[in-house]
């Protein structure tokens, strides 16, 4: 019964009967109220199934729109991150929070989510139950991000450029932050998708300096769809006779992220929760609302646009 709840869940999360939020909720329903198995698989799954969707995705854009975003991109990433980092760990000292377990998670929040956190957690040397920690600290409030950007971005009236930014900026995974842009529109799905891959190329950077000061050998892990993106957005706009087909694939990138969504809601468990204790998810809680606030303001302002 267990695994064919499972399986109905992916199945209808693929058939684009269940929305990105509404599979995340499903999936988090599954994780929350039926002892399972599958939390490593889905784990692993979710993440090939999202790095594939990116790429899908990235069949539905145009490239000379993509190096524009991205080129600005770029520089606002490199500043919300700094401003993200040093706020971070500030909070995880006056909080107490473990040194490693509070650098996960400010990473986590600064970059890219869990993607961060798996990527340094070897170059930090990093325990089981720091990168538990870390990683369910940033899984729940990248649930909670799902829902409530997009009432946000409604009752403020938010243009979709300015929305695909603010998701961009101040959600955690590439997951829900494509998943908050799609329910917002089309305009704010390829903003918020480019802007945010900027900011996920970070993690190179982020490991390659950890790794100096810590004097670390572990292998870095580079985020290479990021680059199968660009190309398929090359692609989309050199050979325009090909365009049906790339809707296709653009579509089938939406669908796969509403599995993604469904798997990782079912990767947190009542352990997960239990796990997180109350430091590190008032560090993340407050860090979280502090830089969403702050790149809200910015962006309400003019002084962050495209």
């Amino acid at each position: 019964m267990t695994k064919n709840l499972f399986f109905l869940g992916i199945i209808l999360a693929a058939s684009g009967i269940l929305s990105p939020p509404l599979a995340l909720a499903a999936g988090l329903a599954y994780g929350l109220s039926v002892a399972h198995g599958f939390h490593l698989d889905a784990r692993r799954l979710s993440k090939f199934l999202l790095q594939a969707s990116v790429v899908c995705l990235g069949f539905g854009m145009n490239l000379g729109e993509v190096v524009r975003v991205g080129r600005s991109g770029f520089l606002y990433t490199a500043l919300g991150i700094t401003f993200a980092m040093l706020l971070g760990l500030s909070l995880a000292w006056l909080l107490r929070v473990g040194k490693t377990s509070g650098f996960l998670i400010s990473a986590g929040t600064a970059i890219c989510g869990g993607s961060a956190i798996a990527a340094l957690g070897p170059v930090t040397n990093a325990s089981e139950e720091a990168m538990a920690v870390s990683m369910g600290t940033v899984f729940v409030l990248n649930s909670v991000a799902l829902f409530i950007f997009p009432v946000i971005g409604h009752s403020l009236h938010l243009t979709q450029t300015q929305f695909g930014l603010w998701s961009a900026l101040a959600i955690h995974d590439t997951s829900s932050v494509v998943g908050a842009a799609a329910r917002y529109g089309a305009v704010a799905l390829a903003i918020a998708t480019t802007v945010k891959l900027a900011r996920a190329l970070w993690i190179v950077p982020m490991s390659i300096g950890t790794a100096i000061v810590r004097r670390s050998r572990a292998r870095i892990h580079l985020p290479w769809f990021i680059l199968f993106f660009c190309l398929a957005a090359v692609a989309n706009t050199a050979v325009q006779w090909f365009h049906p087909e790339y809707v296709q694939l653009a579509r089938l990138g939406r669908l796969g992220l509403g599995v993604t969504l469904f798997l990782i809601g079912t990767t947190i468990s009542r352990q997960t929760l239990k796990s997180v204790g109350a430091r590190p998810l008032i560090q993340g809680v407050l860090l979280w609302i502090l830089v969403g606030s702050v790149s809200l303001m910015m962006i309400l302002k003019g002084w962050i646009h495209l």
